[in-house]
């Protein structure tokens, strides 16, 4: 598998105490932070043993504002967690902006394929709420956001990707990789269209995987065995008991060995990966 790779990612600013000396790095990223206090401690906890890199924030929801506070006073890595999808659950939320969300919702609830069709008549909706969005995450941690991902990876829709909505020049989440085989060949053509249109405006990782399911466990055996040379991006829901388990517990520690999880996302910022990907791709 190694010869049908592309080459791993450079660039001196890589170099950090969570960054392996090759180049290689593993970011697990929490999803969902400031969704609810539960959801919020979870990660927390996982953020406290090492084991988590980072999170991804929720805005507009019950726990923004308490994530938001914990984040700044702590220094957790954060980035906008795009949410199009679960209503908004914080008080006080404007009527405009709820009513249109619901529609982007249902919209884009209503078929499978419908997050790959551009929709004209809720491009401006579309483009509201990712403002709303980008603005409240702006009030709650006093800065743009400088990564970006999806609630249930919808910040790759058609109606966010071909209107440029997420800001040029911030890390972005990139589609799922999968071993050649793993997907019918159209899936991963649209990927690769979906990464090629990312790479144009944004920074991206070598590869993105989640940490569901932990079995078999040569799955992610692979995915660290990559992150020695590659940038990878390794999602995390820690909500879910199996995944706490696995993170807070200490297990993905043994399953990494002499491989180190990196703190931050702030040294790929500095990079923009514009490859394409053979045996292992994220299209």
């Amino acid at each position: 598998m190694g010869s049908a790779l592309a080459r791993p990612l450079h660039h001196p600013d890589m170099k950090t105490p969570g960054d392996r000396a090759d180049g290689g790095v593993l970011i697990v990223n929490a999803d969902d932070w400031g969704r609810d206090p539960r959801t919020t401690d979870m990660i927390l906890d996982c953020v406290k043993t090492g084991a988590v890199s980072a999170a991804s924030a929720m805005v507009f929801m019950e726990d923004s504002e308490r994530a938001a506070a914990i984040a700044l006073d702590r220094g957790i890595n954060r980035g906008l967690h795009l949410n199009l999808t679960e209503s908004f659950s914080a008080p006080g939320r404007h009527d405009r902006l709820v009513q249109r969300q619901r529609r982007l919702a249902r919209y884009l609830r209503r078929h499978r394929f419908a997050p790959v069709v551009f929709h004209p008549g809720l491009a401006n909706a579309f483009e509201y709420v990712v403002a709303t969005q980008i603005d409240e995450y702006r009030r709650l941690y006093g800065a743009d956001p400088d990564r970006l991902d999806g609630h249930h990876h919808m910040h790759l829709c058609a109606n966010v990707l071909l209107r440029g909505l997420l800001p040029a020049g911030t890390q972005v989440r990139r589609s799922f990789s999968f071993q050649a085989g793993e997907k019918s060949v159209w899936n991963r053509l649209y990927r690769r269209f979906v990464d090629g249109v990312l790479q144009r405006r944004h920074r991206v990782t070598d590869y993105f995987f989640s940490l569901a399911p932990l079995e078999p466990a040569g799955r992610l055996d692979r995915v660290f065995m990559l992150a020695r040379t590659f940038a990878i991006e390794l999602e995390t829901h820690p909500v879910n008991q199996d995944e706490y388990r696995f993170l807070a517990g200490g297990e993905i520690f043994r399953r990494v060995g002499d491989g180190q999880i990196a703190s931050p996302f702030r040294p790929l910022l500095a990079q923009t990966s514009r490859r394409g990907r053979k045996s292992v791709n994220a299209s």
